[in-house]
């Protein structure tokens, strides 16, 4: 039984049957390579079917050093989850994995960015150049509707209802989720595909993509992450930010009006709402007002 066959079954089964992303899909794949090539380049008699817990060990402790703690932990997460399929595919019966241990991550706090922040970024992004537009509609709908990056570059025209305001998502694992659409987001949006993509020769395959690249293709993650730094640059913003910021921006600036975390939750789309949590501790206002109204002494 050899690695390679066995690796494409295991891509298979986690895109069509557990339904995750491409970028995990990718990830958990290079991580399962990993493991083959070192097995071949150490000369290890070992397969899929009896792969030792002791080779699994040396592998992991090999590249421990030379990685962060949460890649190893996504590592070790990928290696339990291959051998489970191989258990699940009845390949082998027991896996090497289940005894080993992922590192302990403690919990940071996202970096967010306060409306005056976010005002300078949207206001900096000059609307005359070539692709103003599309960048200021592509921050409005990140901030607006607190989405994913990877959900914002599959976002479709035909998952977008101008008339009820609302963009239907597809998230994590293929999991559909509806979110309102803003008034900012709606107007340079809709600036953005009458003025802009209605004159792009697009491509046949994404022709129902909201945002476009200047060769008429859907947009790359690693483009949304250039325009992001790009714009917090020109605003003089010395924050460390991303994509994923002007999510975390939403969500705070939500509890920190009042919003409760279960609606919070349903529109990021978090399986758990321990996830959701998390925004609790970025405001403080939150949980002066949690002590003042819950603790005895303050009654």
């Amino acid at each position: 039984m050899d690695w390679k066959n066995i690796i494409l079954d295991y891509e298979f089964y986690l895109k069509i049957e557990r339904g995750l992303s491409e970028n995990t899909l990718k990830n958990y794949s290079l991580d399962i390579n990993g493991l083959a090539d070192f097995i071949l380049s150490k000369n290890i008699e070992e397969n899929p079917k009896n792969c030792s817990k002791e080779t699994l060990q040396e592998f992991i402790y090999q590249y421990s050093k030379s990685i962060s703690a949460n890649s190893q932990a996504r590592r070790i997460s990928a290696i339990k989850s291959f051998f489970n399929f191989l258990i699940f595919e009845k390949i082998r019966s027991d896996s090497p994995a289940d005894l080993i241990e992922g590192p302990k991550l403690g919990r940071k706090l996202p970096v967010t960015l306060n409306l005056t922040e976010i005002e300078k970024i949207l206001n900096g992004i000059e609307l005359n150049q070539p692709h103003g537009h599309r960048n200021r509609a592509i921050i409005e709908t990140l901030y607006g509707s607190g989405l994913r990056v990877s959900e914002l570059v599959n976002l479709r025209l035909s998952n977008i209802f101008f008339k009820e305001d609302i963009i239907r998502v597809i998230g994590k694992g293929d999991k559909q989720r509806l979110v309102p659409l803003g008034n900012y987001s709606k107007k340079f949006i809709k600036i953005y595909m009458d003025e802009i993509r209605v004159f792009k020769k697009i491509k046949k395959e994404d022709n129902d993509v909201l945002f476009l690249n200047r060769n008429g293709r859907k947009i790359t993650r690693a483009m949304i992450f250039t325009i992001i730094k790009e714009s917090a640059r020109k605003a003089g913003i010395k924050k460390k930010i991303s994509p994923h910021t002007f999510r975390h921006s939403f969500a705070t600036h939500l509890l920190e009006n009042g919003a409760d975390l279960r609606s919070i939750q349903l529109l990021m789309g978090h399986e758990s709402i321990t996830t959701t949590e998390i925004y609790t501790h970025l405001d403080k206002k939150f949980l002066k007002k949690v002590m003042e109204k819950f603790h005895p002494r303050n009654q």
